[in-house]
């Protein structure tokens, strides 16, 4: 439920004969995008395994949570920044008596954070809204929360409040740790040469823990301290090599993670970055 001030009825007309909010996989196209809402801080461009397309988040924790979606193995796909119907939220909001979301006259789109297919039987679909606890506070937050959730429980789909509390603190710590860079332009033959370089010591000492690991490669390679170690978090980021995101980084033995051979997929987020 995103908000950066509005949109005019041309604006928005133009968004859904754009296709913003259809689609799936690599063809779905976000109602919102990091240009839309570049003047809101932090917002991250990131290729998604699942979908093989890039996706716009709109804050850390909605990264957080995204590339947690993208590494459970229940997870068929992610619709970011999804379009609720206006018509079936203005109806919803007048039966309620809340007021529904304005700007200069014209009724705003709705989104949800996350539309998220599954391969759960009982919960194939689920629908998600990320927000800080502290934002939990605001009374017209709240309101529009419960038309989300009441225009979810119309579609019979399971609707949920994700906050910072909800987030392993491992997994967290993780995407902490390597997302800070995941924007950074890299030369995809650096990508290709770290990668093969960690495979070799992979091999080659499998108990060994990565992060210690990266300063043995610095020293054999004649590298700057900290420099294998700034390429093992574009590779893990990346999905270059797939691991358990829940096990904290400090603690990843070589044998703990295996390569993805999916290169080509990796290319095609490297270029488009």
């Amino acid at each position: 439920m995103s908000s950066f001030g509005g949109l005019t009825a041309k604006q928005i007309e133009t968004r859904l004969k754009e296709g913003r909010g259809q689609g799936s996989l690599q063809d779905y196209k976000p109602f919102l995008t990091v240009r839309d809402v570049s003047s809101l801080g932090r917002s991250h461009r990131v290729f998604g395994f699942k979908t093989q397309r890039i996706h716009h988040l709109l804050s850390d924790l909605e990264l957080a949570v995204f590339l947690t979606l993208d590494w459970s193995k229940a997870t068929t796909d992610i619709r970011e920044q999804f379009p609720l119907n206006t018509d079936e939220t203005v109806r919803i909001a007048e039966e309620a008596g809340i007021r529904h979301a304005a700007f200069k006259g014209v009724n705003q789109v709705m989104t949800s954070d996350f539309l998220v297919d599954t391969v759960e039987t009982d919960r194939p679909q689920l629908a998600l809204q990320i927000k800080y606890t502290k934002d939990l506070e605001d009374k017209r937050t709240i309101e529009k929360l419960e038309l989300e959730r009441r225009y979810w429980l119309s579609k019979g789909i399971p609707w949920f409040i994700v906050t910072e509390n909800d987030i392993s603190r491992d997994a967290a710590k993780n995407i902490e740790w390597f997302s800070p860079i995941l924007n950074d332009n890299v030369e995809l033959d650096e990508l290709h040469r770290f990668c093969s370089l960690y495979e070799d010591y992979i091999h080659a000492l499998p108990e060994e823990r990565l992060v210690t690991i990266a300063p043995k490669i610095d020293l054999d390679e004649g590298l700057e301290p900290g420099e294998a170690l700034y390429w093992l978090r574009h590779l893990l980021g990346r999905r270059y090599f797939l691991f358990d995101i829940n096990t904290p980084y400090q603690s990843l033995a070589a044998s703990d993670i295996t390569q993805n051979h999916s290169i080509s997929t990796m290319e095609a987020f490297d270029a488009a970055s």
